[in-house]
């Protein structure tokens, strides 16, 4: 029989349960939490040594499980999961980074989390993965100062409110999803349409009282069936290593430090020469290389709060020298943007394409969406000096490059004022420090120079904080050493008017309201300065795009006409690619057609796709090809797919006997629609269109044509003969 304990905490209108089974027996804590229909399972195991790494080998997974939302998923030829998508990484990172400071800082055994979803229903799984992944840590014997809790807002009609379903959620602009324990803020993520920041303070406020409530309701559950935790061996530094440090790297470090030309690496690299040379010990020289970093960490907290001292020099809330640059690289380029931040340096480029280029997600949460704005982050190793792995992109990458996407989304012309995909590409050239927000500058840019209709530039900027005992400072725009050694990473990025993301995470254990409301202070007075530089770089979107981006133009359709355009089997669309010279057509379900390529095919295939569609009514005009010609009168093509009948008697005023020496198949006349019959079939008149047409088609003929008839051009209707040739 299975093992069960059921522990319940309702949040607003919302009911969150935790069951503890013996499911995953062997796993050191385990826990299925759910809402509503939604289930996820969370397990934590810690491996039983140390690591032969010097840091803290913590990783989080995210597993999506097709069955989860009752479909079999996946291409035709691969009918299971295959690698992470977006969302799932996205979703592991939001638990790292939640979980992480809480350990230990000398942990070196491998901790591994890992969420799967099991069912997902009306609520997003995130939060309760994170609320999973604490009660798995917290009931657990792994060393590990939780409970964390987590909460999301959604802004419904300018009314935030807190666990609101999936649906109802997900065509809302602003989400706000913090983290947090014992009333202080562990992380945050936000996008949004430019919300003002006094509605973010207010917000975090009241999630911090929800946080509160699922803390006791963790507290509680891990005081009923929480393991005794693992106590951990801490080993120190030897005496003589002490004296190494001081004799060889403590007055370096005092020294050269807070010299702005001072690479901290360099000083690292000298420090572990001497380590090698004087250290045995495997484990002793991790000891002496974890010392050296701790004491550029203490140097660098007691500098920036005691005396507003930063390692470059810069005052505590000025941001560095910066430069931006639209355009001026390549004319083939569809748009480009150059935008540096003291000694990060980022280039973005942009393409457009039709929206047949629209990246089809293929997600648990909406197998059939498509994104038609994408932005990708490259992190190359020579951005910082190094070597090292090149190809398809970590985590940080594919996180680094979703937070910029957001912060640009909601400033984009919609589709139907703007028809392109949009792909932003930044590479991180150099980096020192908020590469993420750089990208988010770069690419403001590049839209810019591509001439995409944004509703306003978008800048970013990373805000640090340096704890010293019992007093703290903010510092704004730091760069490589502060954002290593400091407390704080908080990412915000926004226009003139507010703040479109948020990325926060820290190393300590929590951060209070009144330092976040201080950092969205100094986070708004740099991008007013970024968003000045960027202005002088190029003021608004270019009136005209580059000649190598594709031409769109978009025409609607009766929906009920869309199978005359494809025709069977696409035969129809094919050929008429091929005949205008496009690159793409696109026809969507509700009759919208786009075309892309060049100007005059597009102007071609739109002309050819209009007239094949077009549907008439009484009294409409144009002009027509004679298709045939019979005893009675003559068949007009109005349409490559319609035809009109013209009677003998509506071609002139004047009695007519006959047709086919006066007109032929291919002869262009004007007509105009007389009739629309209940079946369909339509009566032409050219006499009601132009009474004298006829007539002087006659006069123009020559006597002997009028005689003989153009026989050369004419389908006649002909008797058979009676007899046979002899």
């Amino acid at each position: 029989m299975q093992k069960k304990q059921e522990f319940t905490t309702t949040v607003g209108d919302t009911t969150i349960t935790a069951s503890f089974t013996d499911m995953a027996e062997h796993a050191h804590g385990s826990v299925l939490v759910s809402a509503g229909d939604t289930v996820v399972f969370v397990t934590a195991v810690m491996e039983d040594h140390e690591a032969s790494q010097d840091y803290f080998p913590l990783s989080v997974e995210f597993e999506e499980r097709f069955y989860s939302v009752g479909a079999i998923l996946g291409s035709r030829f691969m009918r299971r999961e295959g690698r992470p998508s977006q969302e799932a990484t996205l979703n592991a990172r939001i638990i790292d980074r939640t979980i992480r400071p809480l350990f230990p800082k000398d942990l070196r055994n491998e901790v591994q989390v890992i969420a799967t979803v099991l069912s997902f229903g009306m609520y997003n799984p995130d939060v309760l993965a994170v609320i999973g992944a604490s009660l798995a840590l917290g009931t657990s014997s792994i060393p590990w100062n939780g409970p964390v809790s987590a909460v999301r807002y959604v802004n419904t009609k300018n009314n935030w409110k807190v666990f609101t379903p999936f649906e109802e959620g997900r065509d809302c602009t602003d989400h706000f999803l913090l983290c947090g324990k014992d009333n202080c803020i562990t992380m945050v993520e936000m996008e949004g349409k430019e919300v003002p920041e006094t509605d973010l303070k207010q917000v975090s406020k009241d999630a911090l009282t929800i946080i509160t409530q699922l803390q006791e309701f963790q507290d509680g559950i891990i005081k009923e069936i929480g393991k005794e935790k693992t106590v951990l061996t801490n080993r120190e530094i030897s005496a003589d290593t002490r004296r190494l440090f001081k004799e060889h790297a403590l007055p370096t470090l005092k020294e050269n430090l807070f010299d702005p030309g001072t690479n901290v690496h360099t000083l690292e690299r000298e420090w572990r020469a001497v380590v090698r040379d004087h250290i045995d010990d495997i484990s002793e020289r991790r000891l002496a290389e974890a010392h050296f970093e701790k004491t550029i960490d203490d140097l660098i907290h007691a500098e920036a709060v005691e005396n507003n001292r930063r390692v470059d020099g810069r005052a505590l809330d000025e941001v560095r020298q910066l430069y931006a640059q639209a355009g001026g690289v390549s004319p083939r380029l569809h748009g480009t943007g150059i935008f540096y931040r003291g000694g990060t340096h980022i280039f973005t480029a942009l393409t457009l394409g039709s929206p047949g280029d629209a990246l089809a997600l293929n997600t648990v949460e909406d197998p059939d969406a498509n994104e038609r704005f994408m932005h990708h982050y490259n992190f190359p190793p020579f951005s910082t000096g190094e070597t090292g792995r090149v190809g398809n992109p970590r985590r940080r990458e594919i996180g680094h490059g979703a937070l910029a996407e957001k912060a640009l989304r909601y400033t984009l012309p919609s589709q139907d004022d703007f028809p392109y995909t949009m792909r932003l590409v930044s590479e991180c050239f150099s980096s020192n420090g908020s590469t993420s927000m750089g990208s988010v500058c770069a690419s403001t840019l590049a839209l810019m120079d591509g001439g995409v209709p944004i509703t306003a530039p978008v800048a970013g900027i990373a805000i640090g904080l340096m704890h010293h005992g019992d007093t703290y400072k903010v510092l704004t725009d730091i760069q490589g050493p502060e954002d290593h050694y400091g407390d704080m990473d908080f990412k915000v990025a926004g226009t003139k008017n507010g703040i479109t993301a948020i990325q926060m995470d820290v190393k300590v254990e929590g951060i209070t309201p009144d330092i976040l409301d201080e950092a969205l202070e100094k986070g708004r007075a740099a991008r007013m300065t970024i968003l000045e530089t960027i202005a002088e770089a190029i003021a608004e979107p270019r009136s005209e795009m580059s000649p190598y981006a594709p031409y769109i133009q978009t025409v609607t359709i009766d929906p009920d006409t869309i199978g005359l355009v494809i025709g069977s089997g696409g035969k129809t669309v094919k050929a008429l690619r091929a005949d205008t010279g496009v690159d793409s057509i696109d026809i969507d379900d509700d009759g919208t057609v786009t075309v892309g390529g060049k100007k005059d095919c597009v102007t071609a295939a739109v002309t050819q796709i209009t007239n094949m569609t077009r549907s008439f009514e009484v009294g409409d005009t144009l002009e027509g090809k004679i298709k045939s010609i019979i005893e009675f009168g003559a068949f007009v093509e109005m349409t490559p797919n319609k035809d009109g009948m013209v009677h003998i008697s509506e071609f002139s005023p004047s009695r007519v006997n006959t047709l086919e020496d006066i007109v032929a198949v291919g002869d262009t006349v004007p007509v105009i629609v007389k009739e629309i019959r209940p079946d369909g079939r339509i009566a032409l008149s050219i006499k009601d269109r132009d009474p004298s047409f006829f007539d002087a088609l006659i006069k123009q003929q020559p006597k002997e044509s009028q005689r003989k008839g153009r026989s050369g051009n004419v389908q006649r209707q002909t008797r058979r003969p009676r007899g046979r040739r002899r």
